[in-house]
């Protein structure tokens, strides 16, 4: 049987990446970030789609050369055909039609969440189905059911703002720069869990809502810089801390609750999110007392990368399940 060499493209927000893919091993996986966004507070849609188109080509280049093959050895090329910003998936979907039609090979499309959930299986150890997988992004914070490589269903999801939102929402109240997620990791590794109190969200079932939390933080800043204009400068490590604490707590809380109705001992951690070292190490914590088995995705596959889109591939490519050159970008593409 030849080879399934894959090359993947990436661009739903604001990374341009690309990856190849071999028999079902990453061979390489380029990603550029678009730095341009940080000046402005959040990703400007207009700026992300000629970012990609800068740097898609380069970026391309890139993942042949490190996976040491020739264009003309890859079999199929996938892309992320959505959800995502409308102008970036068009730079990625027609550049991957344009490069499987000069090359004559088939075309593969990946949906995003999908990616984040197969991203498990790029390394060992790898999940058994059926697993729990919790995908918290910037843009989405769900409850998988994950059947198989092809069957998954959301059994419970955020009903306003996504997670990683919130924390970049409630980096921006205290006025650090964008994105602000990761650095309230940093802050809250050195702060006290405990030292403030922010409101639990409770929706019914399994659905998520962290609209409260973020108003919660802006009231209770508001207050206290009344108070003392230096109080955010003087807390910001309990703050983080605090505030972060909340947040993990909320996404565990629903967690448990699906992995006990479901009876599966088996939960993973996908999207930008789960590089959080906090939300990493409360899993753990809880997953000693409730004897699961966790999976956790390398740091470099839980943001945007085109490592997972490949691995999505893989799974299709085996089942010739392909796309005609009259696709087109789906930015609401239902999951």
């Amino acid at each position: 049987m030849s080879e399934s060499i894959i090359l993947a493209i990436e661009s739903s927000c604001d990374e341009t990446s690309a990856s190849v893919i071999i028999n079902g091993k990453i061979q390489s996986n380029i990603v550029t970030t678009q730095l341009i966004h940080e000046r402005f507070g959040g990703v400007v849609p207009e700026l992300a789609s000629r970012a990609h188109q800068q740097h898609i080509v380069p970026v391309v280049e890139s993942a042949i050369n490190k996976a040491k093959i020739q264009k003309n050895d890859i079999k199929a090329v996938a892309f992320t055909r959505g959800p995502g910003l409308l102008g970036s998936l068009l730079v990625g979907t027609s550049f991957a039609k344009s490069f499987a039609l000069a090359l004559g090979v088939p075309l593969i499309e990946v949906h995003h969440m999908h990616a984040h959930v197969l991203a498990h299986f790029i390394d060992e150890p790898k999940p058994d189905f059926p697993f729990i997988c919790l995908t918290v992004s910037g843009g989405h914070t769900q409850l998988v059911l994950v059947k198989s490589d092809s069957q998954m269903e959301i059994i419970g999801e955020t009903k306003d703002d996504a997670v990683g939102e919130a924390f970049d929402k409630g980096a921006k109240m205290l006025g650090l720069p964008y994105p602000g997620g990761p650095l309230i990791d940093k802050y809250a590794a050195l702060g006290e869990q405990e030292k403030y109190t922010f409101p639990v969200s409770d929706m019914v079932g399994l659905n998520y809502s962290f609209s409260g939390i973020k108003t919660a933080l802006l009231y209770f800043l508001q207050e206290k810089v009344k108070e003392n204009n230096n109080f955010i400068d003087e807390n910001l490590n309990d703050i983080c801390a605090s505030f972060q604490a909340t947040l993990i707590k909320m996404l565990l809380q629903k967690l448990k609750k699906a992995a006990k109705q479901y009876k599966i001992k088996d939960v993973a951690l996908a999207g930008g999110v789960s590089a959080n070292k906090g939300l990493r190490k409360s899993l753990q914590e809880m997953a000693e007392k409730e004897r699961w088995n966790v999976y956790l995705p390398d740091f470099q596959y839980c943001t945007d990368n085109a490592a997972m889109i490949a691995m999505a591939a893989h799974f299709k490519f085996t089942k010739n399940e392909f796309v005609d050159q009259g696709v087109s970008a789906l930015p609401r593409m239902a999951f």
